[in-house]
């Protein structure tokens, strides 16, 4: 008879790391307790601690920062900086997130080439093989003791509504949740495993607690209905930035937060007392790197880079004649600001048409002073978004004025915003403001009757004729279910990002006046 034996396994995961490897904020240029320097710290003394440890990543690794900007645009033939840390860390997997996807195939095929661990994204499959294209659907670890180990990863199906159809071509995105539900059978079944580990970049679009809906259910987030598939044992999490950790159906589920500032650590106790390993017990814990000394091996790997990039961000660009300056995020939305305006002129002077759509991506953006950086402009525009040029019919702009106007509801009769675009995945960058068109939105009408006087050139705009207009590839493709933006009729691609185009901007007008032209309000009644 086989004596009863007791083991642990510790995994621990990031996702939505985000280009972050150094520990600093490069908009500030100020020390931050995050990034794959500290992280690496953390994983090292982890496994000093513990017997049996497993390392992932969960995805959105490769993007997110101008130290990974500054990499593709002028470091290409060097490697990946991130998947020389992840290398060194010597991580067991990673998982390909949406955002892989947005510096083109090639910076992502390079990344895999170069990577000595594999990656997993089961619903992502060539079109030519019908294989995953990246790696393996799963992959199997066999710790010491016997106890095996299986890992499957899936990644969000909606990256079509987002991504630069050249950056995808060839590749089909299946349904996550099926997918993962075919394989999570297929592995039980064939290898038996002890412990099953589904790595996901997808969130929840329930509520962990009451189930409730907490999104449209569009299928970008899966994850409370993957907890239905009957098998796994912990579902890793990401995409939707949010810090979580719980249990659904027995289901452990956790989600560390976005930039490298927390990571994952799930323990997890087994027992045999019959020639099988039972999990009995689980835990998942979000840890943060405060206090954790970056790594030296990695602050070293990536240190030329490091200061390449702080050379081209501290280069002056150009200057402002006036105030850009952002101090309140929601008066941005509210009223036509100076930066909102400059980012207008640059969209439409680019793409030759006086249409343009743009938002204020994020609450911490600043504007520009009166000198202007790369780090400003970076700073304040932090996605490799593209333009797109669109012929739309005006009832097709009065329906995208209608989405962004749900952006706002009353509270005590002020103007406020909709918690939906707060909780449980801030989503500021999902309401637009337009230029060259003139309109009002009453925030006391119901939703889909906000928006009122639509004029174009001092007339009505005519619900049946066709308008050029300029937007970023995000929302081009319907991003933030601009669904009326699928599919129309693409007039124009302009295939530079827009930092380039702003930098480009400024060596033609050196010195840009700040202009504030007054073409929407925002009111109560």
């Amino acid at each position: 008879m086989k004596k009863h034996e007791e083991a642990s396994l510790t995994l621990l995961y990031t996702s939505d790391v985000h280009g972050n490897a150094m520990p600093l904020s490069y908009a500030t240029n100020e020390h931050s307790d995050s990034g794959l320097a500290k992280y690496a710290t953390a994983v090292k003394q982890v496994r000093k601690e513990k017997d049996y440890v497993l390392v992932l990543d969960n995805g959105d690794l490769i993007q997110g920062t101008p130290f990974m900007t500054h990499y593709v645009k002028q470091h290409r033939h060097t490697e990946n900086p991130m998947i020389t840390i992840m290398n060194q860390i010597g991580i067991d997997g990673a998982v390909i997130g949406n955002h892989e996807f947005n510096f083109g195939s090639d910076v992502l095929s390079d990344a895999v080439e170069q990577s000595h661990f594999p990656w997993l994204s089961a619903n992502i499959v060539d079109t030519v093989t019908n294989e995953p294209k990246y790696g393996p659907a799963y992959i199997m670890k066999t710790l010491p003791n016997g106890i095996k180990v299986a890992i499957t990863g899936v990644t969000t199906h909606y990256i079509p509504n987002w991504e630069s159809p050249e950056h995808i071509e060839g590749l089909y995105f299946a349904d996550a949740y099926e997918t993962l539900k075919k394989w999570t059978t297929y592995i039980r079944q064939t290898e038996e495993p002890d412990i099953l580990i589904a790595s996901y970049h997808g969130g929840f679009e329930r509520d962990l607690e009451t189930g409730h809906e907490t999104e449209a259910l569009t299928g970008e987030n899966q994850g409370y209905r993957m907890c239905d598939i009957e098998g796994i044992d912990v579902l890793l999490t990401g995409h939707q930035h949010r810090k979580l950790t719980g249990k659904v159906n027995d289901v452990l589920v956790i989600q560390p937060g976005n930039n490298g500032t927390l990571y994952g650590e799930i323990n997890l106790s087994l027992s045999n007392a019959s020639g099988k390993w039972i999990i009995t017990e689980k835990e998942a814990h979000l840890r943060d790197l405060t206090s954790v000394p970056a790594d030296n091996e990695a602050l070293q790997a990536i240190e030329a880079l490091e200061a390449s990039t702080q050379n081209w961000l501290d280069e002056p660009i150009g200057f402002i004649k006036g105030d850009m300056i952002i101090r309140d995020p929601f008066q941005v939305r509210i009223a036509k600001h100076p930066f909102i305006e400059f980012i207008q002129k640059v969209q439409m002077e680019e793409s030759g048409v006086d249409i343009s759509v743009t938002s204020l991506l994020n609450n911490t953006s600043k504007g520009f002073s009166s000198s202007v950086t790369m780090r400003d402009v970076v700073s304040n525009y932090m996605y490799p978004n593209t333009l797109v040029v669109l012929e739309l019919t005006g009832e097709e702009i009065k329906k995208a004025l209608e989405k962004s106007a749900e952006y706002f509801t009353l509270i005590d009769g002020d103007i406020a915003v909709n918690p939906a675009f707060e909780t449980p995945k801030p989503q500021h960058y999902n309401y637009d403001m337009w230029e060259g068109i003139q309109y009002s939105i009453s925030v006391n009408e119901p939703v889909g009757n906000r928006v009122k006087a639509i004029s174009y050139h001092g007339k009505p705009i005519a619900y049946d004729e066709s308008y050029h207009v300029v937007l970023n590839n995000y929302r081009a493709t319907g991003g933030g279910n601009y669904d009326m933006f699928k599919e129309k009729p693409v007039v124009r691609e302009i295939q530079k990002d827009a930092v380039e185009i702003i930098r480009a901007y400024f060596e033609r007008h050196k010195t840009v006046k700040a202009t504030s032209t007054p073409n929407f309000e925002v009111k109560a009644k």
